[in-house]
């Protein structure tokens, strides 16, 4: 894992877009070279034995994969959370991410509703320049 790569703040939508580069060390977003995602959403699904969670952000569905140091914690439906992870890129199925980092946001409500304004300003501010210098 490449940790001078910025784990891109993302919406589930924006990942179907992304590309592997010829080095398979890397994907590509527009031109901007990641290997993490950092994603917020709603758990929607937790398995029984507690590896397996799907994530709603309202603009889709992404597949978490927990270690077992993150399967130590009760994960919930309706539980609102962070994730920052590996992203593998699959056909036929939903983004799935490797999870390296997760944290629930439930106790702060505004949190979702900023989340939204978060990739809007990171994408303005650091992944446009650099799609308009790729295109």
């Amino acid at each position: 894992m490449d940790y001078s790569l910025a784990a891109l703040k993302l919406l589930c939508s924006q990942l179907k877009h992304a590309r592997e580069t010829p080095s398979q060390s890397a994907l590509t977003l527009g031109g901007i070279l990641f290997q993490r995602a950092w994603l917020q959403g709603i758990l929607v699904y937790v398995s029984p034995d507690g590896d397996r969670l799907l994530l709603d952000d309202a603009t889709g569905v992404a597949e978490l994969h927990l270690s077992a140091d993150f399967r130590l914690r009760p994960w919930n439906n309706g539980m609102y959370v962070l994730v920052v992870g590996a992203y593998v890129i699959r056909t036929g199925e939903p983004p799935m991410i490797k999870v390296h980092k997760i944290v629930d946001l439930s106790p702060f409500p505004n949190r979702e509703s900023m989340w939204y304004l978060e990739v809007m300003e990171a994408y303005k501010l650091f992944y446009e320049p650099l799609v308009e210098e790729f295109v």
